[in-house]
């Protein structure tokens, strides 16, 4: 038991004990069942019953538990050696170690050999920028660190370089600085695979003239090499799936020749804006001269996979229909130019399969209007959603309407840490954080006359989630003793809740521990859930701060549907998502 020392009135030193973490009640009672029981027989029966752990990870952790000091808990946990049956303090200390008793499940246990379009894939969008869409610099170093968190979907925007005779890769209509796209391709090829053995999926918003996608095309190929994935067909009626791709780099983006095509469309537009006097534009995503608020007063009749503008088209000197089939023959997944209604733009070619974009605000109110229509189009089609064009800061969306809505490509800033982008953090942690997350049977089935999962309909309760908050420690080995509050320990409370449909979302906080560097709450609390397929744990520690705002001492978002019963200990991350060293939470899990 140690002890900290804190000034104040510039004179006087206020002093306050520091207990080690110890057992909580029901640790006790559980190891008292345990040493009762004769040789191994209560172990097991607290593992299998309690913990929910199948027959094959028991006997991992018993041996584990069991072994001699040199290879044990002891040394796993740094503890005294661990003699059998396990001691209380062996046993507690198994509990409370995230690497040895962790809330999750750390392998890859889905079914990978469905249809590409049958997951949820963990998407970055303008994955080159270091900071905010309007001034940042472009770089290969958040490409990087997307790579690093397990990040799937990639995306670069291609321009011409100011020279016309090389591809930079920049935020088009802004002042961010290019960056060469060798050099992404480059960093792309070291890392690609690094977190994830899944496929890697680059789209490319192209923005570039013939002769320059046959010099992408020759990058692409000399880069990536036996990487790449080279469709053996233009089209396909169904997407090859994860498993089929393992290691394997794959291009999405719009065939040059519909990309020509749009060029047309788009200048006869502008013809008949000029006559009309109608200014709207067609900008591309990525353009800042797209104002969210035409996208906004749309009646849903828009182009709902933009384009910027450009100055190049089919009469170009240099376009050349040869070079651009090198460059078409390298993309698995096509995103086609809707036209039309929404309603059209959502219909499902049973010949082929496509991509299809839609803004954040084009998703709701198709969602409002057509919600049936796209849940029947993401399941066999994919669906990007990108951020609106006014989220300047790299801010993000709910994406709660996008997956419940089957959308597979929910792409998100991830230069910033705000909540929604803990929320896909955590969403993403499910099926061993390999970056593909099977989505649930309710949507990609239909019934017997083609009905689907309605979201906004009323559910019934399908299991009920008993949290319980035992206790936290490792903020006195991560902060310093005045990190939090200058002239006392801190005062710590947790918040709990559920992201998820709108049914199912809440939080509820504990009691606030006043001077404790190691806060035991010992609260439960329960969370009826009507989908827990798509359901999100919140949890939130905080520091209470009586005259400023209180002071951020960790979190974690993790998949309910992947949460392991019993007694678990639950690593807190910072801000951006960081795992802390060894700031934890102890914590038990069960459905009712």
């Amino acid at each position: 038991m140690g002890s900290y020392a804190y000034k104040y009135c510039m004179c006087f030193t206020r002093k306050f004990r520091s207990p080690d973490a110890q057992p909580p009640p029901d640790v006790r009672a559980f190891h008292n069942s345990v040493s009762a029981a004769a040789g191994d027989d209560g172990l097991r029966r607290f593992l299998s019953e309690v913990q929910g752990e199948r027959p094959d990870d028991i006997n991992r952790i018993l041996s584990m538990l069991t072994a001699t000091a040199s290879g044990g808990i002891a040394r796993l946990v740094n503890r005294s050696s661990a003699p059998s049956p396990p001691t209380l303090e062996d046993f507690f200390g198994f509990l409370f170690s995230p690497d040895l008793n962790p809330p999750i499940a750390n392998k890859v246990h889905q079914d990978m050999s469905a249809p590409f379009s049958h997951y949820f894939v963990f998407t970055g969008h303008n994955s080159y920028l270091t900071g905010n869409q309007l001034n940042s610099d472009s770089s290969d170093v958040p490409i990087i660190q997307a790579l690093e968190r397990g990040v799937r979907v990639i995306e670069l925007d291609m321009w011409p370089n100011s020279s016309k005779n090389n591809v930079d890769i920049l935020h088009g209509g802004t002042l961010t600085a290019p960056v060469e796209m060798i050099r992404c391709l480059q960093s792309i090829k070291e890392y690609a695979f690094c977190a994830s053995p899944y496929p890697l999926v680059i789209t490319l918003e192209d923005h570039l003239t013939a002769d320059l996608q046959a010099k992408v095309a020759q990058m692409l190929t000399e880069t990536f090499g036996d990487l790449l994935f080279i469709p053996s067909s233009d089209s396909v009626k169904e997407f090859p799936s994860p498993e089929s791709l393992m290691k394997r780099i794959i291009i999405s983006t719009k065939p040059p020749q519909e990309y020509q095509e749009f060029l047309k469309v788009k200048d006869k537009a502008k013809e008949n804006q000029d006559a009309s006097g109608n200014v709207d534009n067609l900008a591309d995503e990525g353009s800042l001269r797209r104002m969210e608020s035409n996208v906004e007063e749309s009646d849903g009749k828009d182009e709902l996979d933009d384009e910027d503008d450009e100055d190049s088209d089919e009469d170009d000197p240099k376009f050349q229909p040869e070079t651009a089939c090198e460059y078409r023959k390298l993309i698995t997944i096509h995103a086609g130019k809707p036209k039309g209604h929404m309603k059209d733009a959502l219909k499902v070619d049973p010949e082929k399969v496509r991509r299809l974009s839609l803004s954040e605000t084009q998703l709701t109110k198709a969602a409002s209007s057509h919600g049936a229509e796209v849940i029947r189009f993401t399941q066999k089609n994919i669906l990007r959603v990108y951020p609106k064009g006014t989220r300047v800061n790299s801010s993000n969306y709910d994406p709660m309407t996008a997956w419940t809505h089957g959308a597979q490509m929910v792409a998100f800033n991830m230069q910033g840490h705000d909540k929604a982008l803990r929320l896909m953090q955590g969403f993403f942690r499910a099926n061993g954080g390999c970056g593909y997350v099977k989505k649930p049977d309710f949507l990609l089935t239909s019934g017997p006359n083609g009905e689907v999962f309605d979201p906004k309909a009323s559910l019934p309760v399908k299991t009920t989630l008993k949290v319980k908050v035992y206790m936290g420690d490792g903020w006195r080995m991560d902060f310093s003793k005045t990190h939090f509050d200058t002239f006392s320990p801190p005062d710590f409370y947790t918040r709990v809740g559920i992201a998820g449909v709108k049914a199912d979302s809440v939080m509820k906080k504990t009691k606030t521990i006043e001077d404790q560097w190691v806060p035991v709450w010992d609260e439960e609390f329960s969370f009826p859930l009507t989908v827990p397929e798509l359901a999100l744990l919140r949890i939130e520690v905080q520091e209470y701060d009586m005259s400023e705002k209180h002071d951020f001492g960790g979190q974690t978002c993790l998949p309910v549907w992947e949460l392991k019963q019993g007694i678990r200990a639950v690593p807190l991350h910072d801000r951006k998502g960081n795992r802390y060293k060894s700031v934890r939470l102890l914590m038990r899990f069960e459905f009712v």
